[in-house]
């Protein structure tokens, strides 16, 4: 149905209704020069108020069209009952206009009384024809923005694979490890591996805080089998913001970079607190002096940026590293 359906949003509709206005302003200002009885205020009041009676009508009209009608005809009719549907928008408009300034005193009713039917039906085919012109271009505005979405989607997916080949390196050679040391802990060490994968499938870029803290947790789990379990996680109460939608791995990318550039051999204690506009991710590791954005960190940004989700920046403190996203 998109080929024929006219998608206009509720902002492209003001513009059209003040570009309309603005037409019948330039169209009473003929009538205005062409006719000395015509010279007066009334003229151009009455073009303007047709112009935006013709515009209100097609929005009706499209509309009606659109939601109610199109969906449930077949398809070769679509290009007839949008002629139809545009016709009326001129025709209607401007009868409804002619019919409501009728009642008062105006010349212009006056001197289009006996033909005012005629310039109806003209109107409604010029309408028409101004109706196909802006389908061509309501369409080929959708068409580029579809097509960014695409580039941008495209982006996004590459940016995300970049992360689980380099986690399932890790985690495999960890579970080699554990074959020979204890087999009932690589055993577990493969469902947790088998549930973190099953949500990094997941085709959603944006997923829900409570899941993203859901592979934060199983990630952990499984780094731990690495760092025997020396990796102590603090997740703070997150209840009133977990429907808050994120960038899929996003904590996690932050929880292992904690790992990567703060374990120092002992104990490290990653703390995940939640604000209403803020996700900080802290740990009492290695302090550095100079933080530069890596792979990791620089993938996350752009994640952050092409989903218009919010914003990565970092604090140094006495004791520990913060990293913080910033929600928009």
């Amino acid at each position: 149905m998109q080929s024929v359906e006219l998608k206009i949003t509720s902002k492209d509709w003001i513009y059209i209704t003040i570009i309309g206005a603005f037409f019948g302003f330039f169209i009473s200002l003929c009538f205005y020069f062409l006719n000395y009885d015509l010279q007066n205020i009334s003229t151009i009041i009455f073009s303007i108020a047709s112009a935006i009676f013709i515009s209100l009508f097609a929005f009706f009209l499209i509309t009606i069209s659109n939601k109610f009608i199109l969906p449930k005809v077949k398809q070769k009719f679509w290009y007839l009952i949008s002629f139809i549907f545009s016709f009326l928008a001129g025709f209607l408009g401007f009868s409804f206009s002619f019919l409501l300034f009728s009642f008062g005193d105006f010349k212009i009713i006056y001197i289009l009384s006996s033909f005012w039917i005629y310039i109806s039906i003209t109107i409604g085919f010029l309408t028409f024809l101004v109706g196909l012109i802006l389908h061509q271009f309501i369409s080929m505005k959708y068409k580029n923005e579809m097509i960014k979405t695409q580039i941008l989607e495209t982006k996004l997916k590459a940016l995300e694979n970049e992360l689980n080949p380099h986690f399932l390196f890790n985690a495999l050679n960890s579970v080699s490890e554990l074959i020979y040391q204890d087999q009932k802990k690589a055993e577990t060490a493969v469902l947790h591996i088998s549930k973190f994968l099953r949500n990094a499938i997941n085709k959603e870029s944006l997923i829900t805080l409570e899941t993203e803290v859901s592979m934060v947790k199983t990630y952990v789990s499984i780094e731990n089998i690495r760092f025997d379990e020396k990796i102590v996680l603090n997740i703070e109460d997150y209840t009133e913001f977990k429907n808050i939608k994120i960038p899929k791995f996003s904590i996690q990318l932050l929880i292992e970079n904690a790992i990567k550039h703060g374990y120092l051999g002992k104990t490290l204690n990653v703390d995940i607190k939640f604000l209403k506009d803020k996700i900080i991710v802290q740990n009492d590791g290695k302090i550095a002096n100079i933080v530069s954005f890596g792979t990791g960190l620089t993938n996350l940004q752009k994640r952050l940026e092409i989903q218009n989700v919010g914003d990565l920046s970092f604090n140094i403190l006495d004791d520990k590293m913060q990293f913080i996203i910033e929600l928009k």
